[in-house]
This record gives structure tokens, C-alpha cells and sequence, in this order.
């Protein structure tokens, strides 16, 4: 469990499910224009589907497991608000992985997800090892964007139609950190940021509902 005063990481479980759906149904609108869709299959290929509750917690169980993935649910003042994954770990010569969230609605604003953001980005590079995370985005998630610039990811570039979203192939932009780029830890840049905001010398912003 990763916790920075109200805001609380942990892992996904399977009793999660009832307070996962009602998050879910209650920003059904906030959250699809940025959630992954699953593109139509290709004539003759194999048919898809979304997972069920129950199969997506055994598939980020499995890929923890194997190393592959840190599947996360958030919490806010005791209540579950959103999910944050860090999927795609590769080890060997490149130590990486990239942070997918979301969150509820009724909490943006306050500071959650970045808050979130930075306790998963010090676990990373301080506990578990890796080098580098990145977050990618859509152009049009002014929200998303918000979180990581608030938290002084690096801008990289473009991937075009990188996933498929909302029922199309959607470009993305790239945000990264290293871990030679956080020394002191990502979450005491955003306490400091924090602060300065506080006493008026830094503009405020949103927070985000998904990516």
C-alpha cells in the first residue's frame, strides 16, 4: 500500500467489484471519451470482447505476477475513485513501463491523481527498480495533460493512432520521467509544488479522468 495523507494506493481485488461498477456507471460520460475500446475484428479473426470485473482482476493479477504490470485501485478519503495501472514493465537494458488512470469526477480538482501519480513514480525507480515511466495521452485531455505537467513530465512527441479509443484509432502524446531526473523523489516536487500554489505563487488546475 503506497499513501500520501487522504489519497491511497493499493492493489485491485476481486471484492472491489461492487464500488468499482458504481464509480464506473457514475462517469460513464466523464470517463469514455478517454477509455481504450477494443477495435472491430478483421474479417475472419478471432472475436473480442471487454473482460468482466472478475477476468480483468485476473489478468492484472497474472501479469503482476509475471513482472509485467502494478495494478493499483485509488482511494480517497477511504473510498475507491479510480484505478491506476503502470503496465508494459520491461526489465533487461531498458527498465520501463508506461502509467495508465482514471478517476472519479466528484474528486477532480483536488489533487488525487497527481498525488497518485507521484507515490506510483517513487515506488517504481525507488522500490521496484525501474528507469523510466511514461504516460500517453490524447491531444484533446486537457485534464490528463494537466496532471503530468503539473508534475514536470517531459513533453516527447506524437504517436499517431497510437490506440484505439472511443471507438477509433486516436494519436497520443508522450510524457516521460526518468529517474535521474526526480532525485529527491516525484512526490516531494509535488509537495513543493503544492505549497507554492497555495500561497498564490503558482496557477492552479484540474486533475484527470482517465488517459
Amino acid at each position: 500500500m503506497l499513501a500520501e495523507g487522504d489519497v491511497v494506493l493499493r492493489p485491485i481485488r476481486l471484492r472491489d467489484q461492487r464500488a468499482w461498477r458504481e464509480v464506473n456507471r457514475r462517469n460513464r460520460n466523464w470517463l469514455r471519451p478517454w477509455e481504450a475500446t477494443i477495435p472491430p475484428p478483421a474479417p475472419g479473426g478471432p472475436l473480442t470482447h471487454r473482460p468482466t470485473y472478475r477476468q480483468m482482476v485476473r489478468h492484472l493479477r497474472a501479469e503482476a505476477r509475471a513482472g509485467r504490470m502494478l495494478p493499483f485501485v485509488i482511494e480517497h478519503e477511504g473510498r475507491l475513485v479510480g484505478q491506476l495501472t503502470v503496465a508494459g514493465i520491461t526489465w533487461g537494458s531498458m527498465c520501463s513501463g508506461h502509467v495508465g488512470y482514471w478517476v472519479d469526477e466528484a474528486v477532480a480538482g483536488r489533487g488525487v491523481m497527481p498525488t497518485a501519480v507521484a507515490l506510483v513514480v517513487d515506488h517504481c525507480f525507488r522500490a521496484v527498480g525501474l528507469h523510466r515511466l511514461e504516460v500517453c495521452i490524447r491531444p484533446e485531455n486537457g485534464p490528463s495533460r494537466r496532471v503530468v505537467e503539473k508534475l514536470g513530465f517531459r513533453e516527447e512527441g506524437l504517436r499517431p493512432r497510437y490506440l484505439h479509443i472511443d471507438g477509433a484509432w486516436r494519436d497520443h502524446l508522450v510524457f516521460a520521467l526518468t529517474a535521474e531526473e526526480v532525485p529527491d523523489g516525484l512526490l516531494s516536487r509535488w509537495r513543493r509544488t503544492r505549497a507554492a500554489r497555495a500561497s498564490g505563487n503558482t496557477p492552479g488546475g484540474g486533475t484527470s479522468p482517465g488517459n
